[in-house]
């Protein structure tokens, strides 16, 4: 909160978010009015979360090329649009269950424009230093959100009406366009030029793919998010259904869960230091396990608003680390398309979740579906276990900038390509293996940076002379990689080059495709 910037826009979230839960809690509380199957009620959240499972990569891409801030006001903006048309048509009682479900999946595909490039400019907005708490603070911020939100939303559907919520969801989106339009985001100056789309996207792709801290983060999101979606599926179910409650109680649920979550969230850092990430994990997991047994075996009413406070704060422990570890495994230059594949994954989690538990529940009843998602967390936790959440601490993403200009004999016009480069290294007998593995990693490091290719040669004439060669879609691309080497990288690479025993460095050349097979990259 000593960034005015990050305080001011972190108020106005948290006010939109008021916004979003109350219209979360009363599109689940009218599909019960509207179709109340369990299938259909589940489908509410599905529909919410399935537009960024489909377009957060997109989002992402578009996040990383163009200035985010615009790009977060015009999602805004449109989202407004959305939410006040469906409280007009609601007014109306032009309301069907498909039509509901409709204007749910569109304020999901303007959470899925805002959410990538949303966590992207919150190290924008700190010291690096501060990212951590502000992560968490962001988590904070949510579920304060969730806490207030249902409640009010509660109130206002007993006192005014359904609509009520939704109209002042779309009122909400005002002060967090105004806080947008003030902010004046500090300008990147580019040497050059911005990803194309299409191009952005892929190399997303791969950076994920080939970034170990990223891919065990992956992991252990859709072990505990796909089961752990059952309960916020059901709960509108399990309030009116196992508990005989209406409108007010379900509210109160949700309200719990905010409260226990934001609790949580106050004691965090504590257990984060105490234990670290990977234990926290794994006692929220366990937690949030045994919560939903307790869910499926006891209809009490008091009973579950307690357990709903303990699953809060399950879940802002997982959730908030889970963040943290995606957070600190990306570089700036990736970081909204690597944070839209963790969303996927998060996301994608849930949806697939709630029409899983949903469809359960229907076929079975609700408190076998609980049971039965409460074990697959349990059976996760040891098959997941090798996958280790990184330490932020131990990576050094900034840019090294230590690998000189290529030399070139005249001008390389920028969209040329592929482009091969090679390193030359005279390796040792008895080092073979060594180097060889270290080379492993290395491959690693080229092909999250931009290559499409990779590859190793011994040469037959002299064994121990090997030639490795990595390809890339164009000479701008080849530049890009100059740019997008970090201190870690730079690690691995001094490590492999300790293997070579020449008299100088490893000769470095580059190629570019010529002749009849010579294209340009669009």
């Amino acid at each position: 909160m000593r960034s005015r910037v990050f305080a001011v826009l972190w108020t106005a979230t948290v006010i939109s978010n008021i916004g979003t839960w109350m219209y979360s809690a009363a599109a689940g509380w009218q599909m019960t009015l509207l179709a109340p199957s369990p299938l259909m009620v589940s489908l509410v959240q599905a529909v919410s979360t399935l537009p960024i499972f489909l377009f957060a990569l997109p989002a992402g891409a578009l996040a990383d090329i163009v200035d985010r801030r615009k790009m977060l006001i015009v999602a805004q903006s449109l989202l407004m649009g959305v939410v006040f048309l469906l409280t007009v048509l609601t007014v109306f009682d032009l309301v069907t269950p498909f039509t509901l479900l409709a204007f749910t999946f569109l304020t999901g595909l303007g959470a899925a424009l805002v959410a990538p490039a949303w966590q992207a400019i919150v190290p924008e907005l700190v010291p690096r230093e501060d990212l951590q708490p502000a992560v968490a603070l962001n988590s904070v911020g949510i579920n304060i959100s969730r806490a207030i939100g249902p409640a009010l939303a509660g109130v206002l559907i007993a006192g005014i009406g359904i609509a009520a919520p939704y109209f002042v969801d779309a009122v909400s989106f005002i002060g967090v366009i105004a806080a947008l339009a003030w902010w004046r985001r500090q300008p990147i100056v580019a040497t050059l030029p911005a990803e194309r789309f299409v191009s952005a996207m892929r190399t997303g792709l791969r950076y994920a793919r080939e970034s170990p801290p990223l891919r065990a983060t992956l992991v252990r999101a859709v072990a505990f998010f796909l089961c752990s979606s059952a309960y916020w599926a059901l709960l509108p179910l399990i309030a009116k259904e196992e508990l005989q409650g209406g409108s007010a109680l379900y509210s109160i649920l949700l309200t719990s869960i905010g409260v226990g979550a934001v609790a949580g969230a106050l004691v965090l850092p504590r257990f984060r230091r105490a234990i670290g990430p990977e234990q926290l994990v794994t006692g929220g997991t366990l937690a949030t396990a045994a919560g939903m047994v307790i869910l499926a075996l006891v209809h009490n009413a008091a009973v579950v608003i307690a357990v709903s406070l303990a699953l809060g704060a399950a879940w802002v422990a997982v959730l908030s680390s889970l963040n943290v570890a995606a957070q600190v495994a990306l570089p700036a230059w990736v970081k909204a398309r690597g944070l839209s594949v963790y969303l996927i994954v998060f996301f994608g989690g849930l949806t697939c979740g709630s029409v899983l538990w949903g469809q359960l529940a229907t076929l079975l009843d609700i408190p076998t579906s609980l049971l039965v998602s409460a074990a697959g967390l349990v059976i996760a936790l040891p098959v997941v276990r090798r996958w280790k959440l990184p330490a932020g601490e131990a990576l050094d993403l900034a840019p090294s900038m230590h690998w000189p200009a290529p030399i070139v004999a005249d001008g390389v016009e920028t969209d040329r390509g592929p482009v091969m480069t090679t390193v030359e290294y005279l390796i040792a007998p008895e080092a073979t293996e060594g180097f060889q593995t270290a080379l492993d990693e290395l491959s690693r490091e080229r092909r999250r940076n931009g290559a499409f290719a990779w590859g190793l040669f011994e040469d037959a004439e002299q064994p121990g002379r090997y030639i490795e060669y990595f390809l890339e879609d164009s000479w701008l691309e080849h530049l890009r990689h100059h740019h997008r080497v970090t201190g870690t990288d730079r690690d691995v690479q001094e490590r492999v080059r300790s293997y070579h025993r020449g008299e100088t460095p490893p000769r470095v050349r580059h190629f570019i495709s010529a002749g009849s097979h010579a294209r340009r990259r669009r």
